[in-house]
């Protein structure tokens, strides 16, 4: 028995000390008993999966895959992404088109694309992108569109496009482009002229006295001097194209051109429509800025366009020719502005225009209201919203048609009492011919336009 007593306290002990190890294991990688997990061993890397898998490399689960137009479409937007997607089981199906922006990628290794030999379009922009190496692209021989606007990259070799015959677009823009010899190669690749849709819109950032020139437009003899020119010497060098002081659509927004071309401007801080929208834009988010006026035309450019957001923009006053040549929109959001009405024509392109959001805004309900209400009973089949008078204070809340209703109503009494008094008069009367009642005719016939004047063939005279 008093053996026992201390081989009972021994097991004791260790019964209440295993839980305490075991609550140690969770931290600094140690297991059971506080033995180190080593750093490749399964415990560990799952939990290090758990804690941080936004920073796994891709797979096709991180991924959604979609077909539009009989073309294969792989999503990885907006997935935290550190590198190229890997390791997909296609059934038998290669995408078109892959959409890696907004991601995390900073570095495109050699064949970094080998498992996407199909691929027509590539979608880099607004990552965090400062290498590409020369064998990044190699097997897309079927690539047509390359996109690496917004991100980091101060050069790019000619070599890296070596690899894509078929390239017809290339989006370099909004690049902090470091103008020296390493780039010479590329910026005479984008001044041949059978490539013309290659780098538009891209600028030097580096030196400064090339800051501002657009790579297609730069000397390329200048990249490479021995040292940055002399104030003296740069005054034979022609001056810098000027930046426009309206903004630049493909420099301020972020362009989409898969599914569906999209220009998103959404809180850019814009006070007027951007310039050099891409023609076949389809979408356009110009939502929460400060614009205050639609200038003439100001989407004369964007021919295909089927949205329009403008709401949140404080907007003021639409010209009358602001909305031109937009035969083929289909949705126009014109919402929480400061709006009163619309000026006659504004709407008149609008030709299959089925939704327009017209709510928040201070509609004043006067016969300047009257245009809009009519174009809409002429266009039935366009959804409105938010149409409500804001003032004066006695039709405030009350909807916009209802006032012209009700203004209209009150009209006919106008029109039968001028009625009655003219009934019973015999118009054919001598003595009203030097009357009022013929004055009035006389007005209206000199009213009618004279090029609307049938010619006369005889004259009339009248015999008193």
């Amino acid at each position: 028995m008093l053996m026992s007593s201390p081989l009972l306290l021994v097991l004791l002990g260790i019964l209440l000390l295993e839980p305490c190890q075991l609550k140690r294991a969770g931290r600094g990688g140690r297991g059971y008993w506080g033995i180190r997990l080593r750093p490749d061993s399964k415990a560990l890397r799952a939990g290090r999966q758990g804690r941080a898998g936004a920073h796994r490399r891709a797979g096709v689960s991180d991924c959604s895959e979609f077909t539009e137009s009989q073309e294969n479409f792989l999503d990885c937007q907006e997935r935290y992404l550190g590198s190229i997607p890997a390791t997909f089981s296609w059934a038998g199906r290669q995408p078109h088109h892959l959409l890696l922006a907004r991601n995390r990628i900073k570095v495109l290794r050699d064949g970094a694309f080998s498992e996407f030999s199909g691929l027509k379009s590539l979608d880099l922009q607004q990552n965090q992108l400062v290498l590409v190496e020369e064998g990044a692209f190699t097997g897309l021989t079927h690539l047509t569109t390359l996109l690496l606007q917004h991100n980091r990259l101060s050069t790019l070799g000619e070599e890296a496009l070596i690899p894509l015959p078929a390239l017809r677009h290339l989006r370099l823009h909004d690049n902090p482009w470091n103008c020296r010899c390493p780039l010479e190669s590329l910026v005479r690749t984008l001044q041949v002229p059978s490539n013309r849709y290659l780098g538009n819109h891209a600028r030097c950032e580096e030196p400064a006295w090339l800051k501002g020139r657009k790579l297609r437009q730069v000397d390329p003899e200048l990249l490479c001097v021995e040292s940055d020119p002399t104030p003296e010497t740069l005054v034979d060098l022609p001056a810098p194209i000027p930046l426009r002081t309206r903004p630049d659509a493909t420099s301020v927004c972020h362009t989409y051109l898969f599914p569906k071309p999209r220009l998103d401007c959404k809180s850019r801080g814009l006070m007027e429509v951007p310039i050099e929208i891409p023609e076949d834009a389809i979408h356009i988010d110009l939502s929460h800025n400060a614009i205050h006026h639609l200038r003439a035309r100001e989407f004369l450019e964007a021919r295909s366009l089927r949205t329009l957001n403008l709401s949140s923009n404080n907007l003021e006053h639409i010209h009358t020719a602001s909305l031109s040549g937009l035969l083929h929109l289909r949705e126009l959001d014109l919402s929480n502005n400061k709006l009163l009405f619309f000026q006659y024509g504004v709407l008149e392109d609008l030709y299959f225009l089925s939704l327009l959001q017209l709510g928040g805004n201070p509609w004043v309900c006067d016969y300047n209201i009257h245009y809009m209400v009519y174009w809409l009973r002429l266009h039935p089949r366009v959804s409105t919203s938010g149409l409500l008078c804001h003032s004066p204070p006695e039709h405030s809340g009350k909807s916009v048609g209802e006032y012209v209703h009700s203004y209209n109503r009150a009209c006919p009494k106008d029109r039968d009492q001028n009625q009655d008094q003219n009934q019973g008069l015999d118009q054919t009367d001598p003595e009203l011919w030097n009357t009022a009642l013929e004055l009035q005719a006389v007005l209206e016939e000199e009213e009618e336009p004279a090029h609307l004047r049938a010619p006369q063939k005889y004259q009339i005279i009248r015999l008193t």
